[in-house]
């Protein structure tokens, strides 16, 4: 399906804010089944051919981007903002090593991830878990995972995005286009669940704060512990929000809530701050941007910054060079002595372990053949976050959704003893 055809057959949907093309209640898994699961993602290009076709499908992606347009008028655009756009972008590529990170970042996430899951659980349950990559707007594409996945013998699968933190715009838009892909016939239907979110996902919010703390010990001990944090996320079009009621800036606070919590008894004091990063794309994004808060950090005669990308699961362009050369210019201009980027999660353990617990939380074993494990509860029977208790929100907020409660399930410290694995 090319995105112009995409296009065509698109209409708006209440399922891009609910994620609903599929049931979120888990998938009924047998002993003897193979079980996929899909990791999800914007992806990047591999190569400087690359850059432009990927550029033309984000602008083309309906989900992603609002153009109150004629097709023909929107194809016509994209290809010529995705030529003049892929020049800039090709050198800023060749800065951090000719191609998009995301990619082989997104591999080893699923080798890892598989591992994970066939140690922890697999075994005992008599099930082969396989891992697949799907890049919404490049390589490897979703016809080359559901390829995978014919060759493998999937029986059943759980789509996991790369994306803690739903929006329509990231793990929506993946959503809606594996389900036109389905119903169009070109891949193949299978029993399918999906993970919604897992923004304060405990594991995910510990991972983030190893990150923090790695980046802190690269300032100097004279001045870490003034060093301001600056908690970036991917930026949003604002129209997403406001008029679509989309619920990703309230994850993404919730996120900044729950590692400012987490990090209360050691670090309690620190001065922290929220920030949305959105470049190359035409239109108003969710605010403020970070250059904005680098700014005002520099105004309140600060001299340390440490940017903690959190929707950002991987080391990405926008990391590498929109963060690390681009921003930390703007700050060594603004009169900021000491400025640091904590690096992505990529394979952190304790990230895949939460991915490996968010994607067997959309699975159910079927009666009698759990062998010795227990597998966490359903996402969709867990409560979410009290909204009273959140502080940290946008200008906008208007209480559009709040995160998964994980605190709920036991940790796995809790119970290595008594089950398993």
């Amino acid at each position: 399906m090319t995105p112009r055809e995409y296009l065509a057959g698109f209409q708006d949907d209440p399922r891009l804010i609910s994620g609903a093309f599929y049931d979120q209640a888990p998938v009924e898994v047998r002993r003897g089944e193979t079980v996929g699961v899909v990791l999800m993602n914007h992806g990047g290009p591999l190569e400087r051919a690359d850059v432009e076709p990927f550029l033309y499908n984000r602008l083309m992606d309906p989900a992603a981007m609002r153009m109150r347009v004629p097709g023909f008028i929107r194809d016509r655009f994209s290809r010529l903002y995705a030529k003049r756009r892929a020049r800039k972008l090709m050198r800023e590529y060749e800065l951090i090593g000719g191609e998009s990170p995301v990619v082989r970042h997104a591999r080893e996430q699923a080798k890892a991830l598989q591992r994970e899951l066939q140690d922890r659980y697999g075994d005992s349950l008599g099930v082969q878990f396989k891992t697949f990559v799907a890049m919404r707007y490049g390589h490897p594409t979703c016809y080359n995972a559901a390829r995978e996945m014919v060759a493998a013998g999937v029986d059943r699968l759980v789509l996991l995005p790369l994306h803690p933190h739903y929006s329509s715009t990231t793990t929506g838009t993946s959503l809606a286009f594996w389900k036109a892909l389905e119903d169009n016939g070109e891949i193949e239907s299978r029993p399918t669940s999906y993970v919604y979110e897992y923004a304060a996902h405990p594991k995910y919010i510990r991972a983030l704060s190893e990150r923090i703390d790695e980046g802190l010990q690269r300032f100097p001990s004279s001045v870490r512990d003034r060093v301001n944090i600056v908690f970036t996320a991917h930026g949003a079009p604002l129209h997403a929000l406001k008029e679509s009621r989309d619920p990703y800036c309230c994850l993404v606070h919730a996120t900044v809530q729950e590692v400012t919590k987490y990090r209360a008894d050691t670090d309690g004091g620190r001065f922290s701050h929220v920030s949305f990063h959105r470049v190359g794309v035409p239109g108003r994004g969710l605010g403020p941007s970070t250059g904005e808060v680098i700014e005002q950090i520099a105004d309140e005669g600060f001299e340390g910054i440490l940017v903690v990308p959190v929707t950002f699961t991987s080391d990405h362009i926008e990391t590498a060079y929109g963060l690390d050369v681009v921003e930390r210019a703007r700050a060594v201009t603004a009169g900021i002595e000491h400025y640091e980027v904590a690096s992505g999660l990529n394979c952190h353990p304790l990230f895949i372990t939460a991915l490996a617990e968010t994607a067997t939380a959309q699975m159910q074993v079927a009666s009698g053949d759990n062998g010795d494990v227990t597998l966490p509860p359903s996402i969709a029977s867990l409560p979410r976050l009290d909204p009273a208790c959140r502080a940290v929100r946008c200008r906008w907020c208007a209480h559009m959704r709040e995160a998964t409660d994980w605190s709920t399930v036991q940790d796995e410290s809790t119970v290595e003893e008594t089950v398993t694995l």
